[in-house]
């Protein structure tokens, strides 16, 4: 199509604006942004890819929420290099250079007699809030764990319980909830003779692996979003690969959710430090 001046444009350009931000914690923020297009087809547990600037780095983010009548998507970053730190330096009004998605397969929720648990590990607990919403849809009985270091590093507690039938907290300090980890909330359901019949767990790595080392030998479901390195994020260059049932998967494309008890964790995790270094060095020289 083209413009008064006969300049040729597309339809399909959106400004990606800021139209809402607020601290969640230290370095850790919550926006709102301007995204119609991608709003009208969003799925629960699927991504974007955010590019802060011109020449910025491309980083794949979780979806927290998203209004597809006012074309708004929501998404949590905490700042952990240059560029979650150049986002979040960024106010209400600025255009962040391109927001691509959705991206990836919608997370597997299906009707059950038992109950769904969703597990969020810091920044994580914001990416299953959508899958606990898809839970709350079918009629399923939804419990949601929440876990960080302490009280006031937890994320999107208020947002959780009203879409849950429960929320239990953990703290590694006991400053509120359970003393420990997310592991222990979910013992303590099943102790308490809860049927758990699927798990979504989100968050760091080690705390994946550990809900997923203990849910395979009760034979309970579980499905784990992994935060594999990301480039294109449509399955065509690679970089995400991941080793699940012994076959190679493209975090991006295939997933980013994954039944836990089938991924390769070790090799994850070393694939996460390849760039350690490299970011660090990226981190020193904005910095300075």
């Amino acid at each position: 199509m083209e413009d008064a001046g006969g300049i040729l444009t597309s339809k399909y350009k959106q400004s990606f604006k800021i139209m809402e931000k607020r601290e969640l914690c230290p370095d850790t923020f919550f926006y709102a942004i301007e995204a119609p297009f991608i709003a009208k087809k969003l799925e629960a547990g699927q991504f974007v890819i955010v590019r802060p600037n011109d020449n910025g780095e491309r980083i794949p983010l979780s979806i927290c929420g998203w209004d597809s009548d006012k074309g708004i998507i929501n998404v949590i970053i905490m700042s952990a290099g240059r560029t979650s730190g150049e986002i979040n330096a960024m106010n209400v009004g600025d255009c962040l250079a391109d927001v691509v998605g959705p991206l990836g397969e919608r997370s597997h929720v299906e009707k059950t007699d038992g109950t769904a648990v969703v597990i969020g590990g810091g920044y994580g607990t914001g990416a299953v809030l959508p899958t606990a919403l898809d839970h709350k849809k079918l009629g399923n009985k939804i419990v949601g764990i929440v876990g960080a270091r302490s009280e006031n590093l937890l994320l999107m507690v208020d947002e959780l319980k009203a879409a849950c039938d429960d929320v239990l907290l953990t703290t590694n300090d006991g400053s509120i909830g359970i003393e420990g980890f997310v592991t222990h909330a979910l013992q303590k359901l099943i102790d308490d003779g809860v049927k758990v019949t699927s798990v979504l767990a989100v968050g760091p790595v080690p705390m994946m692996m550990a809900v997923c080392k203990m849910t395979e030998p009760l034979s309970i479901k579980t499905w784990v979003s992994l935060n594999a390195i990301m480039v294109d994020g449509t399955g065509m260059c690679g970089a995400c690969r991941v080793s699940v049932g012994g076959e190679t998967k493209f975090a991006c494309f295939h997933g980013p959710d994954f039944d836990g008890h089938k991924v390769n964790f070790d090799e994850l995790i070393k694939r996460q430090k390849m760039f350690v270094e490299k970011e660090k060095e990226a981190l020193e020289a904005v910095s300075k």
